[in-house]
């Protein structure tokens, strides 16, 4: 311990005084930290930001301290004087219908949303014009006010003071909504809000048996200490109401969820641009030790030990790494500051933005662990090779290995760093699986420039000389391949798996799926509806199929008797459980499900209740033939057992159900019907007859266009595709880094060969067609790679994660060899071309 300190001492010292030399041939290595660390901060500052706001601003978003949802009913009496114990009760009621104009010329789908006098209990409501809600939505000579989103009105073509048609009631437009406090809290919505008064809504006939209908009880706490202790108190003196409930403090569960997950994805995207920036700093440290050669010898020489050596040279590098972490911390700093601003007003931002110190930790020690684990290796290198040597050689390439402290180091902050990734991570096993598959491109990708090296070696012996050299220089010892195909080869890799997921993604919405998908789902059809609804449809599409089944809403409460809210989840099972789900009953196999295992019950069973679950939902919730499955329907708490499991076809968007019961289950129960109308041969014209005479007709039918629903479903894939190139982006930006440190780091060997080639002849365009050539086959060989690599992830990602076919799209495959090209070629020519100027004499001198 005596010597530690001194040595310690004398290493920083010497450290400090070598840095004065300035920056230069560091500014890719703090480029490439600066880069992944941003990344990392800026998206989990901005994460941490939303989900805060989200948190802090729970009884706004929700509209009250806690919620209670009930659908398809109401509160029974008992129920009601409940709740209204607990303090102030607002109630609000939500369905989808269909607005149209008095004259029945155009109709769109609305989100409804009947709210009472006492709307909201928290937040605030703003309209243009600006007025006191109730006085807004009240009846008066003219009828029932509403207020709508200005795109509802953009559709029908209204504006304020016109009238609308909804259900059997008529409504006068007095404004457009500016801004609804608890949007958030209920759930993403297909179509526009109209928003009206509980009045207008009983007068409208839309609440019928069987209609989907949710009833939402917002309640202002008189006492707010008993939210945490509310949940379980109202289950247990209401066993069968079947409500779920939330509180403040969880306003938007799935929002939440949403954000930290997709934070997750694009955490690990950055991490990946600061692993493929790791590479850089490896390249840089190592043309850093082999331009400090002769001082490190002069070290040996005079007696300094190994360890100090390798300690001076530590000490730099981990002080230039602060100062690219320090700059990639501003950036992450600044982040929520101008990301907030374009989020204002879609997702819930914290009314003073701040620093968050554990977002900007978490990538400052990615940035450390990154820095020590690349560079500990080339320092191992260093501290190997004698004095003798380093006064001889050019380089440290042919040293072997480091010793087993080193490469025990490396593997430490290597191991450190998965640990880190996937302890913080909101689903383990895909941060487990993502740095997998990074390890593995690691590899694969150092076995590629092995491929390579043994090609060029192999290869036949060409005439002419340029080409020769180019062969040459692919396999020559201290070689430019591993360095270009590992740098450039990742990023790309990545580019091209994510670019066929959206590519593959928009091809299945906008082609098959289109294709396959019916033309209209029909909701809330009553039993006394169905044959002149039929009618209406046989009429105006005459070659149509339509399918309709029963239809109810059910919640899942538990399984073999546990309850579900107590169970651990896997991520990818939990929409199951989160919130009501529709469901049916069927004597005979649905046409478009296939049975995996079990049995299907006869047409005639009178038994317990069965119920037949989808088989991939099943498995990710851990569910086997002959367990239990409790459900709650119409305030009533049903047990069926598993009977069969089977495969349901979801991409189709035809009607699928994850349960199916058997037809005793409901016997007597009240419900409405689905419906479904698939004619590949229906025009716009046609399509338009169709909702304008079902609408009205029979204006409690709500007539949902797929084809609508499929192009908001491509805005937000559109979106979020958008979020993630700018994240691979960041990955190839830090490739192109590294590529250009790894072309900068062999500038030395490259002059010194340039230089001998021109004393014995060579010409300076023969040696750029050589570097040319040299790099097209680096950069072609890299793209091939990029090509199988991302092809096989993204046909995983689509073909047996999204369950959707899985095409080779040809634009991708030219778009990465183009880039790839014009990244080697580019950046290489541009440093050979101020080599290949370099005079003779001084550089003959040195050899």
């Amino acid at each position: 311990m005596n010597r530690v300190f001194p040595r310690l001492s004398i290493s920083f010292r010497l450290a400090l005084r070598e840095m004065r030399g300035g920056l230069a041939g560091f500014y890719i290595f703090l480029a490439c930290i600066a880069l992944g660390t941003g990344a990392i901060a800026a998206v989990n500052s901005v994460s941490r930001a939303i989900t805060g706001a989200i948190a802090s601003q729970g009884q706004e978003i929700l509209a009250g301290d806690v919620r209670f949802e009930l659908n398809n009913r109401e509160a029974t009496q008992a129920e009601r004087a409940f709740l209204d114990s607990l303090g102030e009760v607002s109630l609000s009621t939500s369905l989808r219908s269909m607005a149209r104009k008095p004259d029945g010329s155009e109709q769109a789908l609305a989100e409804v949303k009947a709210v009472d006098d006492l709307y909201p209990l928290y937040g605030t409501f703003r309209s243009e014009p600006s007025a006191p809600l109730p006085d807004l939505l009240a009846k008066d000579s003219d009828g029932f006010g509403a207020l709508a989103a200005p795109l509802l009105l953009e559709r029908l073509g209204l504006r304020q003071g016109d009238q609308i048609l909804l259900g059997n009631v008529k409504l006068t437009l007095r404004g457009t909504i500016a801004a609804e406090p608890d949007a958030l809290s209920d759930g993403l919505g297909f179509a526009p809000r109209l928003l009206i008064g509980r009045e207008a809504l009983l007068a409208s006939g839309l609440i019928t048996t069987g209609s989907l209908v949710e009833h939402a009880y917002k309640i202002k706490l008189d006492d707010p200490s008993i939210r945490a202790t509310l949940t379980g108190r109202a289950n247990r003196e209401f066993p069968s109401a079947g409500w779920s409930i939330r509180s403040s403090d969880r306003a938007a569960p799935s929002l939440t969820e949403n954000v930290e997950r997709f934070s997750q994805f694009l955490t690990l995207v950055g991490l990946t641009a600061l692993i493929v920036g790791g590479v850089g700093v490896a390249n840089a440290v190592r043309a850093f030790l082999d331009a400090k050669r002769t001082t490190i010898a002069t070290f040996k020489c005079l007696g300094a030990p190994a360890s100090v050596v390798t300690l001076i040279y530590l000490i730099q590098i981990l002080l230039l790494a602060v100062v690219g972490i320090t700059i990639g911390l501003a950036i992450g700093a600044v982040a929520p500051f101008v990301a907030l601003q374009f989020l204002e007003g879609v997702l819930p931002v914290p009314k003073e933005v701040t620093f968050y110190p554990s977002a900007l930790l978490y990538a400052a020690l990615f940035g450390l662990l990154i820095t020590f684990a690349f560079a500990i290796l080339p320092l191992g290198h260093a501290r190997e090779v004698p004095a003798t040597a380093l006064f001889r050689e050019q380089s440290f390439d042919n040293v072997r290995l480091p010793s087993w402290p080193y490469l025990i180091a490396a593997a430490a902050a290597l191991a450190a760093l998965a640990a880190l990734s996937i302890v913080t991570a909101e689903d383990r096993f895909v941060a487990t699986v993502f740095l997998a598959a990074v390890a593995a491109a690691f590899v694969l990708l150092r076995l590629v420039a092995v491929l390579i090296a043994g090609l060029a070696r192999r290869s036949p012996r060409v005439n002419s000389p340029a080409l020769r050299l180019a062969i040459g220089n692919i396999h020559r010892p201290g070689a430019l391949t591993p360095s270009v195909v590992l740098s450039l080869g990742l990023g790309l890799a990545l580019l091209v798996t994510l670019a066929l997921i959206d590519g593959n993604m928009r091809r299945q919405l906008t082609g098959q799926i289109a294709r396959q998908a019916p033309n209209f789902f029909f909701v809330d059809i009553q039993s006394s509806e169905r044959e002149g609804f039929l009618d209406i449809l046989k009429q105006h599409s005459p070659e149509g199929s339509v399918t309709q089944v029963p239809m109810l809403r059910g919640r899942i409460l538990a399984f073999n008797g546990q309850d579900v809210t107590q169970m651990n989840v896997p991520p990818a099972g939990r929409w199951v459980l989160r919130g009501d789900r529709g469901i049916t009953y069927e004597e005979k196999l649905p046409a478009n499900s296939t049975l995996t295992a079990g049995q299907w019950w006869p047409s005639d069973y009178s038994g317990e209740p069965l119920v037949s679950f989808s088989a991939e939902e099943a498995g990710e919730l851990g569910l086997k033939l002959g367990d239990t499955v409790t459900v709650n329907v119409l305030g009533r708490n049903i047990t069926a057992r598993i009977a069969n499991f089977r495969n349901v076809e979801w991409e189709s968007l035809s009607i699928n159900f994850v349960m199916v019961f058997s037809p005793n289950t409901f016997r007597g129960a009240p419900h409405a019907w689905l419906a479904t109308l698939t004619d590949p041969s229906a025009t716009a014209g046609q399509e338009a007859a169709i909702l304008r005479s079902v609408t009205n007709a029979y204006p409690t039918i709500t007539s949902v266009r797929v084809k609508d629903a499929i192009d908001i479903v491509n805005q937000l894939v559109a979106q979020l595709a958008t979020a993630i190139r700018a994240a691979a982006a960041v990955a190839l930006i830090a490739s192109v880094l590294v590529l250009a440190g790894a072309l900068a780091a062999g500038n030395r060997a490259r002059t010194h060969d340039a230089v001998i080639l021109k004393t014995l002849g060579g010409t300076r365009s023969m040696l750029m067609r050589a570097f040319s050539y040299e790099y097209m086959m680096l950069g072609a060989a890299t793209a091939v790679f990029a090509l199988l690599a991302g092809g096989i992830s993204a046909w995983f990602v689509v073909s047996r994660i999204m369950r959707l076919p899985s095409t080779f799209l040809p634009d991708v495959a030219v778009l990465t060899l183009a880039i790839s090209l014009v990244l080697t070629v580019g950046i290489g020519l541009a440093g050979t071309w101020r080599i290949l100027g370099q005079k003779a004499a001084p550089v003959l001198r040195e050899l």
